[in-house]
């Protein structure tokens, strides 16, 4: 009989549970995936949403940085929140969610090419101008 008792957790275990927990927290960053999860009523489970809860420790810099969606967090805290929970069930919110995603995702990456730039580094040379189509001589 093992109702009183609490197992210890293994090496290998905890190894496997950070690797799941990871891998879940990062496919927050896709709001399709947060839209699925609305669609099947996880949303509204309490007990899933003291799972989300409890992947609140991913905020902490010695977990964030194994992370490779950093959008996992934000997306992480708004699901804190009842109500976005609710509005995630809806078609339209996941794709303005999923636009907002692109959206930012180009604005940072045109913005951090030209923050790396040196700034004493020549502009980019200008592309060869189109070739002229040969003269028909008359």
């Amino acid at each position: 009989m093992m109702a009183g008792k609490v197992m210890a957790e293994t090496e290998e275990q905890s190894r496997i549970r950070f690797q799941v927990e990871l891998e879940f927290v990062q496919c927050l960053a896709n709001p399709n995936y947060i839209h699925f999860l609305a669609q099947r009523g996880y949303m509204k489970e309490q007990t899933f949403v003291n799972y989300l809860r409890y992947l609140q420790y991913w905020r902490e810099p010695e977990y964030a940085r194994y992370l490779k969606y950093p959008m996992c967090l934000h997306f992480l805290e708004l699901l804190q929140h009842e109500a976005f929970r609710r509005e995630c069930v809806s078609a339209q919110v996941c794709k303005f969610m999923d636009d907002q995603a692109i959206l930012l995702w180009q604005h940072y990456t045109r913005r951090r090419t030209r923050t790396l730039q040196p700034p004493d580094a020549p502009a980019p040379p200008a592309p060869p101008a189109a070739p002229q189509p040969p003269r028909q001589q008359s």
